[in-house]
């Protein structure tokens, strides 16, 4: 017995997270369990979320005041002021590297340092679940998702999509969230990266859940469903125990698939991995890439897919100085120096891709200094009404012809953009056999 543990006490905790994976880790493996004693969430990947408190409502007896939630640089002095015996790593899209940079500050202060596996935090439906993860973030899971609920209701199948959390408002409001039109998107004053992920659904009459309570949120779901898909988040792992598992790799980052967390595990769980974009990536990434996948699931079926550009009028970008905007997780975590929209910006004849650093406003100006790769994108930030109206101020300062935006949000219905302004839209498109129609015929059986 160590002198931090003393007798007949519970071990305190700490859960590292970035408002998803941590509250779902902490409902499922410590609420109400009296032989551990969560004294704090930290905080990181996405802005203003500190500061706040995981509710009693929710937390569980224990946590009458309920649960604070604290910035992660203030990890290792709260393992000291709190006497933490355990650190729990609790969020995904992070480098093998930074993973164990972690786990040394963790050591080095005095506490154990922990991942929950995935069995322990995955719930069972009564219903068929299809699940869609990947290794990385900005991999093509959104169309992937798209295409496979298109083709089981084309198949007769009720669906519905349960969208991987990303509770960044009133946590007790978001508990169960259900979205079936725009409307529900200003009742639970969805942020620009929640509706990036749920109007294309909801445009394609497709019923979205999320929250954070994944055990209600299951409970009422699968109500509505002849089968559950799963559109997952970053490169995390699923909630719910799939019976069909699909992940996507990214033949323009060969080798990420092995060298994030929890990438890899999904990749040794997948029964079917997408490897997408093989339109435009060189061939020898597209080998190392097979040859990865083999080594480390052989069993898997591998599909050969693309996600081709289109915008209702190419003549607009050609021979113009173009603002790009590209989905803001893709850029930014996800590490991608560009995405859909300088694709499309390229294909179509662009003149010059402008760089909207020297005009950026507010927090925009700390997130090129964050992620100092993005140097022609502007990431499409908004996880607060300020950090909207910063977004809205740096394009409308940018000095460009054109607005060309790669997020699956229609931004023009959300701000104001005082300049001529195109959309880009992707979607999945299969490349020979097998197909995910092939796989989802078990399921579909």
């Amino acid at each position: 017995m160590t002198e931090r543990e003393g007798k007949n006490r519970p071990r305190r905790v700490i859960i590292m997270g970035a408002a998803g994976r941590d509250f779902h880790n902490f409902n499922l493996c410590f609420r109400d369990r009296a032989e551990y004693r969560v004294v704090a969430f930290t905080a990181a990947q996405i802005p203003n979320i500190e500061g706040r408190c995981y509710p009693a409502e929710l937390a569980g007896k224990l946590y009458p005041k309920g649960i604070p939630i604290y910035p992660e640089s203030d990890l290792v002095s709260l393992i000291h002021s709190e006497s933490v015996d355990l650190v729990v790593f609790s969020y995904s899209d992070v480098s093998y590297g930074d993973l164990m940079h972690h786990e040394a500050e963790v050591s080095a202060a005095g506490a154990d340092f922990m991942m929950v596996g995935v069995a322990h935090t995955q719930l069972k439906a009564r219903v068929p679940v299809v699940s869609v993860g990947a290794v990385r973030t900005g991999c093509g899971k959104s169309q992937t998702t798209r295409r496979i609920c298109e083709i089981l209701a084309q198949n007769g199948k009720t669906v519905v999509v349960v969208r991987h959390p990303m509770p960044y408002g009133d946590l007790v409001r978001q508990k169960v969230q259900r979205f079936a039109s725009r409307e529900d998107f200003d009742r639970f004053h969805c942020t620009i990266e929640e509706r990036e992920e749920y109007e294309p659904h909801i445009e394609r009459g497709t019923v979205v859940y999320a929250g954070v309570d994944y055990g209600e949120v299951l409970s009422q779901a699968q109500e509505e469903a002849d089968i559950l898909v799963w559109d997952g988040g970053n490169n995390d792992t699923p909630f719910f125990k799939p019976t069909l598992h699909i992940v996507l790799v990214d033949p323009h980052r060969p080798g990420h698939e092995l060298r994030y967390y929890p990438g890899e595990t999904n990749l040794r769980l997948a029964d079917a991995v997408v490897i997408n974009k093989v339109d435009t990536v060189d061939p020898r990434n597209l080998d190392q890439m097979r040859d990865n996948i083999r080594r480390v699931n052989s069993k898997a079926v591998v599909i050969f897919a693309a996600s081709p550009v289109s915008v209702e009028d190419p003549s607009l970008i050609s021979g113009k100085r173009v603002l790009v905007i590209e989905d803001g997780p893709t850029v930014t975590h996800g590490e991608m120096p560009y995405g859909a929209g300088v694709v499309a910006a390229q294909k179509f004849g662009a003149l010059e891709l402008v760089d909207a650093r020297p005009f950026a406003v507010g927090s925009l100006r700390e997130i090129f200094n964050r992620y100092p790769h993005l140097k022609k994108v502007l990431p499409a930030v908004g996880y607060s009404t300020e950090q909207i109206e910063e977004l809205e101020a740096t394009i409308n300062a940018t000095e460009c012809d054109l607005v060309v935006s790669a997020t699956p949000v229609d931004l023009s219905q959300l701000i104001s953009i005082g300049k001529p302004f195109i959309r880009v839209r992707y979607e999945y498109q299969g490349i020979g056999h097998p197909t995910l129609e092939d796989v989802l015929a078990p399921v579909l059986k």
